[in-house]
């Protein structure tokens, strides 16, 4: 045999023996990478089950029946609103940890009286809801603030050529937040498949806004009987924009009388409460056996002109747009 021969068939079968190493080498390894991540996403889901075995069996029926409730839609509606990463369930939970918290505290403050108790009681039972209502009203007015933003960007992609879905998405893409979150909300529901008109629906569920109310409006018409959708909105954006400052210059010239309705009817409130935790034998006397008609008639005088002047002077500052 030809030394040749012999060198090509030698040099031929290292080739094939590196060939096969090699594949089984890559392969290995792989499938040693796949393992890899494989394992580190199953470690993740133990976490997630572990986290969810530590759940207590409590919260979650909480949770399933308060969410089938008209309760739970109602709550659910003003977190979403918030903004609130919380579950229905999970705010009546907190809900009543602020009652029994601030109870407590007011029960050993008051001198361990049932009474002081109570008072801590009502007192926890409306800091949640207060919370909740002060985020909304936040986050409704920096949404306000971002529409018209919002609907040039959308004329801009539609004079573009994009269609109503790309615009929304741009806007997703390109606005801050909170527009973006609820405009990348929208888009991922209809991606889902439902309809536009249902995913705007629940937009203006969770931003409850009369200038977005405008533009909802305008693009559910516009897809029914046709029309220049970026011309509309051009109107739109023009009309939001007075809108924003007439309110503005509204808020300024009427935010003395709003504070003072606020503070004047909470004043009253404030001083009962503070001097019952401080003296609370002058309080006290307006219950005794020989005062408690003239006490009671008295505070409740006195509540029910709170009441009026608050709506009072809450309807002066009130000026429709």
């Amino acid at each position: 045999m030809p030394t040749i021969l012999i060198v090509l068939l030698i040099g031929g079968g290292i080739a094939v023996v590196l060939l096969v190493i090699g594949i089984a080498i890559s392969a290995s390894g792989d499938k040693g990478l796949v393992d890899d991540r494989l394992n580190k996403y199953l470690e993740e889901e133990k976490k997630q089950d572990v986290s969810r075995e530590s759940k207590t069996a409590l919260t979650d029926w909480v949770n399933r029946r308060v969410e089938k409730s008209n309760l739970g839609e109602r709550i659910a509606r003003d977190l979403a609103r918030a903004d609130l990463k919380f579950k229905p369930g999970e705010y009546i939970a907190l809900y009543v940890i602020a009652i029994v918290g601030m109870g407590m505290i007011a029960y050993l403050i008051g001198g361990r009286i049932a009474l002081s108790a109570v008072i801590g009681g009502v007192i926890g039972a409306f800091l949640p809801r207060m919370y909740v209502k002060s985020q909304q009203a936040k986050r409704l007015v920096k949404f306000n603030d971002q529409l018209p933003d919002m609907l040039n960007l959308m004329v801009n992609g539609l004079r573009a050529g994009f269609s109503t879905l790309q615009a929304m998405e741009a806007v997703s893409k390109e606005m801050p937040a909170p527009i973006c979150d609820e405009f990348r909300r929208v888009v991922q529901e209809m991606q889902l498949g439902i309809p536009m008109e249902k995913a705007l629906a629940n937009l203006l569920r969770r931003i409850p806004s009369e200038d977005l109310d405008f533009v909802v409006t305008s693009v559910n018409v516009q897809r029914e009987v046709g029309g220049n959708l970026a011309e509309i909105m051009d109107i739109i954006s023009y009309t939001i924009r007075e809108r924003i400052r007439i309110k503005g210059e509204i808020r300024v010239l009427t935010s003395q009388v709003t504070y003072s309705g606020k503070i004047l009817s909470l004043m009253p409130i404030f001083l009962i409460v503070i001097l019952y935790f401080l003296n609370r034998e002058y309080i006290l006397e307006l219950f005794t056996p020989e005062n408690v008609l003239c006490g009671s008639i008295a505070l409740g005088t006195a509540a029910l002109l709170i009441v009026v002047g608050y709506f009072v002077m809450n309807k002066i500052s009130q000026i429709e747009v």
